[in-house]
This record gives structure tokens, C-alpha cells and sequence, in this order.
């Protein structure tokens, strides 16, 4: 015994499939026009777009003159901290330690160490304030908290060699007894 009822389906004609479905009649679908490109709205985009960037145009100039002034800070510090012996005895003269730097290794390690930290600093200062101008909203402040940030982490570096140097350690020591 076969079951010769007919499916679902095989009896209909596409128009009722398509209604069952939900779907409109042939005759009754549109074919979708290709997308033209409005006329008006199109000038209109194209002057909001600089519009945007250009909302504040001092926040912009002010944030362009901290990166650059920041990337000549950058070069200038990070190419004297891979020279750490005289950044140390300099900075040891400054705050009338007597005797001279002598951790050079360690201070070579870690000098090396805060100029990569300076430019990734910079680096990401950058690239924030880069995204925020092209949001249009204000950057000015950026430059100045990732060189805040970037300072400290960067002092922290070169706390290390400094903290461990002889000279360093005895003047703290000869501090701390007089205190």
C-alpha cells in the first residue's frame, strides 16, 4: 500500500504558494530600482564632513602644536636617555650629590627601556588625539594627560638604575640621618 495523497505543496500553483507564505503576488512585486545616489543630500554631506573636524578649529591647532611639541620632546629626551651615565650625573649635580653615577648597566637596560616607553607614549597619545579631532570633539586635553602619564611611567624607569646607584643610595642614606 502506497500513499498516493499529494504533498504538501504539489497541488498548488506558485501564486497560492507565495500567498501562503506570506509573500506578495508576482504581479505585485516591484523590482527594486538600483540605488541612485540622492542630489541634494550628497552636497549637503559633503560640506558637513569638514564642518565636523572643523567644529573647533583652536582645539585643533592647539592639539596638533602639543603632539608636535611632544615629538620633538620625544626625540630630543629618548636619544639622551640612551645615554643614561650623563642624564644621571647631570641629574645628581642638580640635586648636589657628590660622587658620580656608576650603575651603568642597569642604567643602560633601563635608559634604553624609558625612550621605547617615551615614544610608545607619544605613539598612543597620537593616535587618541588623531581619533578624537576626527570626531570633532575636544583633543587639547590629551596630549597633556598622556604626557603626564607617559612622565610618570617613564620617571619609574629611571628611578630604578638611580635608586640603586652607590653614590645615590649613600646621599639618601646621609639625608634620612639628618632629618
Amino acid at each position: 500500500m502506497t500513499d498516493q495523497r499529494p504533498r504538501y505543496g504539489e497541488l498548488a500553483t506558485p501564486e497560492e504558494q507565495r500567498l501562503a507564505r506570506g509573500l506578495p503576488l508576482v504581479d505585485e512585486v516591484v523590482a527594486p530600482a538600483p540605488p541612485v545616489a540622492p542630489a541634494a543630500p550628497a552636497p549637503a554631506a559633503a560640506p558637513s564632513a569638514p564642518t565636523a573636524g572643523r567644529r573647533h578649529p583652536v582645539d585643533r591647532m592647539a592639539t596638533i602644536a602639543l603632539l608636535a611639541y611632544g615629538l620633538v620632546n620625544v626625540i630630543v629626551t629618548g636619544l639622551s636617555y640612551l645615554d643614561i651615565g650623563r642624564v644621571m650625573n647631570e641629574s645628581m649635580t642638580i640635586l648636589g650629590i657628590e660622587g658620580e653615577f656608576t650603575n651603568y648597566d642597569l642604567g643602560r637596560t633601563w635608559g634604553t627601556i624609558a625612550a621605547i616607553v617615551l615614544a610608545l607614549g607619544w605613539c598612543v597619545t597620537a593616535a587618541l588625539s588623531i581619533r578624537r579631532l576626527r570626531r570633532g570633539r575636544l583633543t587639547w586635553w590629551v596630549p597633556l594627560v598622556g604626557a603626564a602619564i607617559t612622565v610618570i611611567i617613564v620617571s619609574l624607569c629611571l628611578a630604578v638604575p638611580m635608586m640603586s646607584d652607590p653614590a645615590f643610595v649613600a646621599y639618601l642614606e646621609q639625608t634620612a640621618g639628618v632629618g
